[in-house]
């Protein structure tokens, strides 16, 4: 996530599609939805519906979402799945570190420096083979608790 004031890098956090079950990591993180089962900093239940809930969350008039794409090996996914729910609460402001630590871990990925910064975690990852970005912006308003609450509404009246 990126300030759009600044330009500084503001939370990092990693989606696993591994074979068994998609999940977030979300180190330190605060967007939480009431049907969106949490353990540690592990989001569970990842659907299409919720991933795009989860960027459109972070998306808004202030902060703009720097999503990479990186194709991995169904093997390095589990591996990544496995890590994440093994490492528990991470405290505060140090979301990149959990995360470059995490991607340090996985075959492939040794190279990656740790890092407290976000964009130096993204401009890192950036110059993989194969990476592929896209940024999302929106002009919802600041509070991001009004985007959790319209998707957990959403939810319930499914």
């Amino acid at each position: 996530m990126i300030n759009e004031r600044s330009g500084a890098g503001a939370h990092s956090s990693i989606m696993i599609n591994a074979p068994s079950q998609r999940v977030i990591f979300d180190p330190a993180g605060s967007v939480r939805a009431k049907n969106v089962p949490e353990l540690g900093d592990v989001l569970y239940g990842i659907t299409p519906a919720v991933a795009k809930f989860y960027a459109s969350a972070h998306a808004r008039e202030t902060f703009s979402v720097r999503i990479q794409r990186i194709e991995v090996s169904p093997a390095v996914a589990e591996q990544a799945l496995r890590i994440v729910q093994g490492y528990g609460k991470v405290g505060s402001a140090k979301c990149t570190v959990a995360t470059s630590g995490v991607l340090r871990q996985l075959p492939g990925f040794e190279g990656i420096r740790s890092t407290w910064f976000p964009n130096n975690l993204a401009d890192q990852l950036a110059r993989f083979p194969g990476v592929t970005e896209t940024y999302l912006r929106e002009d919802d308003s600041e509070d991001k608790s009004v985007a959790i609450a319209e998707f957990e509404a959403q939810a319930a009246g499914q």
